[in-house]
Parts: C-alpha cells; structure tokens; sequence
C-alpha cells in the first residue's frame, strides 16, 4: 500500500470513529467544515505559523486555535512554563500564587478591571457578567447585536454569529421563548436602534453586551462614534456597558478594543490569549460591581477549576511576550497580507472586500466591507467555498467559515505571508 493510500485510510477512519463517538463527528460544530464542502482535518501537531494533519500535511494556519496562538503554535517559551507548572501538579483545589501574577498583568493591561474573575471559558465569563449586570441593575433585559456571539449560554444564543451564523440556524432548539425574550437584538453600528430600544424600554435593560469589533459574523469594525454612542446611552439610561473581548482582549492591541479605540464599559469579558492556549475566560470591571460577587456579595458564581495553574502559567508567559515592538511588527504583517489579498483578487480580476483590524482579517466576498451581520450573511458563501478549497490545497489553512476571523500570529514571517499571497492569487484566479 503506498504512503498516500495509507494516510487517506488513516483519514477515513478517524472519521468514522469520530462521527460514532461524536455529534457530527465534532465537539465544536465548526470544525465539521461542512460550511465549505470538506471534510473535517484532525490536525496533530502546530510549531509556529504551521500545523501538520494526522496525514502529514503542513499548512500555513490562520485558524491559531481561534485565536490564542498570537506567538505561534507550540511557542518555546510557553511550553517551558507548563512543563515547570506541570512538575507541581495539576489542580490543588486552594487558590495558587499564579492566579494573582495573571490577574495583577490583566488589570495592569486593563485598568478598567479593577476587580476580576477566572472561569474556566468565554461562555461562562460572559454568563457571569450578564448575571453580575442584572442583580447590580435589578433589571432583566440585555442588548445584544445581530451577529455577535457571546457563547452558547441560552439567551444569548438570538441571531448570533460564530457557528450560527455558518450553519444558518436563527437561534437554538431547546431555548424557552421566555427565556430568549429577555434578549433584544438590534444591528451592529445603528445607533438610531439602540436609542430607539432604550426608549422602548426606559429603566428596564440592566446591560448592552457586544463585541467592540465584531468577530463572528467576520471582521466588522464599529463605525466612528458607535462605541462611544453605548457608552453615553448606557450610562444615560442606567444601564452598564458590557465589552465582550474574548476575542479582541490582547488581540488588537495590548489593552485591548477598549484602548484601541478608548471607550472604557463597565465590565470587560476575556478569553483566548490570556490562557495562551489553555482553557479560560475571566471577567472583571468596576470595584464596586465586582464586590457583588460571592463570597463578597449575592452574585453566585463558581468554578472547581478556574485559575487552573497551566492555564495561568500559559497565560503569564503570553501577555509578558506581548510589548509593544511585537505590536507594531504584527500590525505591519497583517497589513502586508491584506495588500497582498487586494492585489491577488485585482489579478484575478475578482471583487472581495477585505476588512481588517489590527490582527484580525476577513475576505468577504462582496463588493465592499460589511458595516453589519445583515450585509456580512449576503457575501457569497459558495464563492468563499470554493476559495477555501484551493487556499487548502495550497498549503494554506483558513478558518472553514465565510463568517470567522483569520488571526495573524507574530510568527508569520514574510515567507509565509508571500506563499499565502501566492496561494490566494492562483484561488481567485479559478
């Protein structure tokens, strides 16, 4: 049997395996990759802007974990902290001296989390937030926008993005209408509907939660004065401003959305790169509002294994590789390979939009960026379907959703970044 027949067998029977052990063969809808026509890759290892599937095939990746591995997969340095972390044990059950030194480089980073909370995933960090907003208010609705995915938390699942917005599904099976009705949704960068929900229901939403540059319906970047336009509604009205950085938290800038674009909310949630690839979430905001979390105050809120020490030793190490050089060399990779994008679809003669911030990309295909989840839902996923499949087969690995952000790493050097240019000038030319 040749080496190829053996690696394609070695596919189809994870597959197999997979789908009769698993809900569609995953356990993370996304990675089924059936948005895109392919089917799904078990991916083995990663070294820095690579990774390498269970047949042997490396790829320039751009999936980075959904978005931890800025340093790269595998960064050396990281991976020496968890092997001295792991020497002390796993999860002791007491509080670890760890969770102090990410905390302290967290609020040092963002001042506005003057108190915080470890969980255990963006999804818990947001329920908590949400939760913490609503006993703080004694107000029960929340404003989210369309598009924004803020985890699978019941409530919150109402025209999200993410794995939503690629499979088509409006909402959930299994969510109680009473339960999404307290959720109002209105579009991203409209600030005539924002004010229009908050006169709709005066002293009656305890928070507006919403991604300051929107990352799961694509890159959508808040329009000028959108941001500020919820900071002055919120505090207007009594209601708390709540950032979901899950995403954007050490992404887009070592402060994140907020010091990029200063606004500063209320409360701040966070994820992906603070546990450098571990599992985490953690959220935080003003003294006064952390001080209703138990056992300080009435808000419940609890994780056996929040602050998990690998996740805090990943985390420390990550945030102290990010200075400001790094920074800027990353902005100026990430603009590299967008020009390059433009001119590989002029050569194509093929029209895409490409919409950037900071680290974060999207190629839409459309005629310009999307300003909402609306406009980004009509780019032609067939068309990005097809792109997906011949990037892949150039050795280049996107995320398999017209509707997800690329994330550029600080290990993509300007060879990688010119095989990825190459590779999308001959996808569009097809």
């Amino acid at each position: 049997m040749s080496a190829s027949i053996e690696t394609e067998a070695r596919s189809a029977d994870l597959i197999r395996r997979a789908e009769g052990l698993f809900p569609g063969g995953v356990n993370s809808p996304v990675r089924a990759f059936r948005s895109v026509g392919r089917p799904p890759l078990f991916l083995e290892r990663g070294r820095g802007p690579h990774v390498w599937d269970a047949d042997g095939n490396r790829y320039i990746c751009y999936i980075g974990s959904w978005g931890p591995a800025i340093l790269g997969h595998a960064d050396p340095t990281t991976i020496e902290a968890l092997h001295r972390t792991l020497d002390n044990g796993l999860a002791l059950g007491a509080t670890n001296p760890l969770e102090i030194e990410l905390g302290e480089a967290i609020r040092a980073a963002m001042p506005s989390m003057e108190r915080l909370r470890f969980t255990s995933s963006g999804t818990e960090a947001v329920m908590s937030a949400l939760r913490l907003a609503r006993a703080a208010t004694g107000r029960d609705l929340i404003l989210k926008f369309a598009g924004g995915y803020h985890g699978h938390a019941d409530h919150l699942l109402v025209e999200a993005g993410s794995g939503i917005a690629t499979h088509a599904i409006p909402g959930s099976a299994g969510v109680p209408a009473s339960v999404a009705g307290l959720t109002i949704v209105v579009p991203y960068n409209d600030p005539e509907a924002v004010e229009a929900a908050f006169r709709a229901h005066p002293a009656r939403i305890a928070a507006v939660i919403v991604e300051p540059v929107a990352a799961n319906v694509g890159v959508i970047a808040p329009a000028p004065g959108f941001l500020e336009l919820l900071r002055s509604a919120t505090a207007a009205d009594g209601a708390l401003l709540v950032f979901d950085e899950v995403i954007t938290g050490f992404r887009v800038g070592r402060g994140g959305a907020q010091a990029r674009f200063g606004v500063t909310p209320d409360l701040t949630t966070l994820g992906k790169i603070i546990g450098g690839g571990m599992p985490i979430g953690a959220y935080g905001g003003r003294a006064d509002l952390m001080a209703l979390v138990a056992p300080s105050g009435p808000v419940y809120q609890a994780g056996t294994l929040s602050g998990h020490p690998l996740s805090m030793a990943a985390g420390i190490t990550t945030l102290a590789a990010l200075t400001a050089d790094r920074y800027e060399a990353l902005e100026t990779t990430a603009a590299t390979l967008e020009r390059g994008l433009v001119d590989a679809a002029r050569t194509a003669e093929r029209p895409i939009a490409i919409a950037r911030v900071g680290s974060l990309l999207t190629v839409f295909f459309l005629e310009r960026p999307p300003l909402n989840a609306a406009e980004a839902l009509a780019a032609d996923r067939a068309a990005f379907g097809t792109f997906f499949g011949a990037m892949l087969d150039g050795g280049v690995l996107l995320p398999p959703s017209p509707f997800e952000a690329w994330f550029v790493s600080m290990a993509h050097g300007p060879e990688e970044i010119a095989e990825t240019i190459a590779a999308a000038t001959t996808a569009l030319g097809r």
